[in-house]
């Protein structure tokens, strides 16, 4: 039995009041959000980061049981065993996903993280990284878009007045960037990295969102992607640190990604098991909770905002207290200066994927292949357990 079940024992009638009913469940709700945010502090301070995830991302596999086990038998080909991997013989290619073969390997892929899974939200592009070389899937990477207000990014930029919208349009957040065993082991996150500041990157959105019009404001999204942000699963990160580019034709070597510092802590999956309750609260108090109670594209942040503030908590529900580190991926000599309005036009690096992944090759990949060989190790039937779970447990 659900919170609201419990505290409410009677069905609406019409003639109660519903903002009255939901005023009985606000001290239980409230408690409830204090309990998961102090849980949250326990296994922060135990170093128990994954397990902060455990219960959100268990609920989105138990949901997803009937299609993986489904996909699995069709996909699984796609998975690499460790001993049938010849490092030498790799070959990356960045593929958009745009068939059902794809988004079932973008999906089935996104599953292993222990970050619970997402769709994204607004403007979208999402890609595979595969190794044509053993017809192998090594890696994923999701754009979504950018958070309007992203206080580490903010700090580096003075925007022109009236013009931070339209400008933090033209960059996106990459809300899933990583790569699969094996390849993970053999420093396939750096790759995926590198496909992030890639030409093609800029090329597929200005394909797909040139000329389109926001959701929110109804304005058409300029056509340049001059940036991508995001941020580490859990404090530092070392997918991102210290990946570079040797430009050979410019003589120099540059930063690929560039730390913005960390982030205060503030995020909604540690409320995973009360936010059911949540929307029922605001149902009951007459908001539409299925679309949130703005317009924005992130109806449980604004659902959870909006429940913290009618029970007088504010945003302190969602500070869960993990700082995570913030990174930037410029797609161009001169994005910051861009986004500031200084300069009227974007100049991109303009580098191809297939220069990106060889120089992949020859800093990361083929001297941790010589260093490490627990990889040959790895049999594609572990990605089937990681994704499954039991559910018929109570």
């Amino acid at each position: 039995m659900t919170l609201l079940a419990e505290i409410v024992k009677t069905e609406v009638t019409p003639g109660d009041n519903a903002a009255d009913i939901a005023r009985g469940v606000k001290a239980p709700l409230a408690d409830r959000i204090r309990a998961a945010n102090a849980a949250m502090a326990r296994l922060q301070a135990q170093g128990e980061f994954h397990a902060m995830h455990h219960a959100a991302r268990n609920a989105a596999l138990s949901a997803a049981q009937s299609w993986i086990q489904k996909a699995w038998p069709k996909r699984s080909h796609w998975f690499a065993d460790g001993r049938d991997i010849t490092p030498e013989n790799i070959v990356p290619k960045l593929v958009e996903v745009a068939t059902a073969e794809q988004r079932d390997l973008f999906r089935l892929a996104r599953y292993t993280w222990s970050l619970p899974y997402s769709k994204g939200y607004g403007r979208r592009l999402r890609f595979l990284i595969i190794d044509a070389g053993h017809d192998k899937l090594m890696g994923v990477l999701g754009l979504q878009s950018a958070p309007i207000n992203f206080p580490p990014r903010d700090r580096k930029v003075t925007y022109p007045e009236g013009r931070k919208v339209a400008l933090v349009n033209q960059t996106m957040d990459a809300y899933t960037l990583g790569a699969v065993p094996p390849y993970n082991r053999l420093l396939g996150g750096k790759l995926v990295v590198c496909a992030a500041a890639s030409r093609e990157i800029v090329d597929a959105y200005g394909k797909k969102y040139s000329g389109a019009t926001t959701w929110m404001e109804q304005g058409v999204i300029p056509a340049h992607l001059v940036m991508l942000t995001t941020t580490s699963a859990f404090g530092r990160s070392s997918i991102y640190n210290r990946v570079t580019y040797r430009d050979a034709g410019a003589g120099r070597t540059r930063q690929l990604a560039a730390p913005l510092g960390y982030t205060k802590g503030y995020g909604n999956f540690h409320l995973h098991e009360v936010y059911p309750d949540i929307k029922k609260f605001l149902i009951q108090a007459g908001y539409n909770a299925n679309q949130g109670y703005g317009r924005g594209p992130k109806p449980v942040w604004q659902n959870i905002s909006k429940t913290l503030t009618m029970l007088g908590m504010e945003h302190q529900g969602l500070k869960h207290g993990i700082p995570r580190q913030a990174w930037a991926i410029p797609l161009a000599h001169n994005a910051w200066d861009y986004l500031s309005g200084q300069d009227k036009e974007p100049e991109y690096y303009d580098v191809p994927f297939e220069q990106l992944a060889a120089w992949w090759m020859e800093r990361w990949l083929l001297p941790r292949a010589q260093r490490i060989t627990d990889w040959r190790d790895w049999s594609r039937e572990s990605v089937l357990q990681s994704v499954t779970v039991d559910t018929m447990t109570p």
